[in-house]
Formats: structure tokens, sequence, C-alpha cells
């Protein structure tokens, strides 16, 4: 087994935007920001699908391999739509002190 990094979100959350408008051809990440909101939300969409199936058949390395595209995918619709990692870690943490029913009846209705 292979030690486990100290990579994190926020490393990620940095090199999307740096990518982000580098302009580099062979950059996904620059394709996706070009392309809009539209288009990466489409493959978050699509990403979350595929993590669904994949948890469904129990199969492990897609649950990961699918899971890593998903995370990628959702920081780039954060990127693209101004809402920094640290939001939605702060409201994670807002979240913690109760528990999810009680959270949850607490939402707006809509």
């Amino acid at each position: 087994m292979t030690a486990m990094t100290e990579f994190s979100l926020s490393d990620l959350e940095k090199i999307v935007g740096e990518r982000a408008h580098s302009g580099d051809p062979d950059s996904w990440t620059a394709k996706l920001f070009a392309r809009g909101i539209d288009k990466a939300a489409q493959k978050l969409g699509e990403e979350a699908v595929e993590t669904v199936i994949a948890a469904v058949k129990g199969d492990k390395q897609a649950i990961v391999s699918e899971s890593a595209d998903l995370i990628y995918h959702w920081l780039v619709v954060l990127g693209l739509s101004g809402v920094p990692l640290s939001d939605v870690l702060r409201e994670l943490e807002g979240r913690t002190g109760r528990s999810g029913i009680a959270e949850k009846a607490s939402r707006p209705k809509g």
C-alpha cells in the first residue's frame, strides 16, 4: 500500500484556478472554463451518475476513479460560479453540530 499524501481539496482547487485561464490548448480545465458553466455542470452530472453506477455495481476501483472525476468537476463548477471551496467547507462545518434530519428540516421550503 502506498503512503497517503498531503494532497488536499484546497490543493486541487488552487490547481484548477491556475489552469482555468491558462489558455493551454492541452488543458481540460482551460477548455471547460472556456465552454462555460453549462458544459461544466453537464460534466458534473455525468460524473455523479457514473459514480452512482460504480457504487451500485460494488466496483471499488471505479468508485475511486469516478469519485475523483466527480470532485474535480465539482471544483470546476464552484470556480466558474465564483464559490470558493472554503464557503462549502464552512457550511459543512456549521452542520456538524446538529443532526442531518434537524438540519434538513431547518432549510427554507421551496
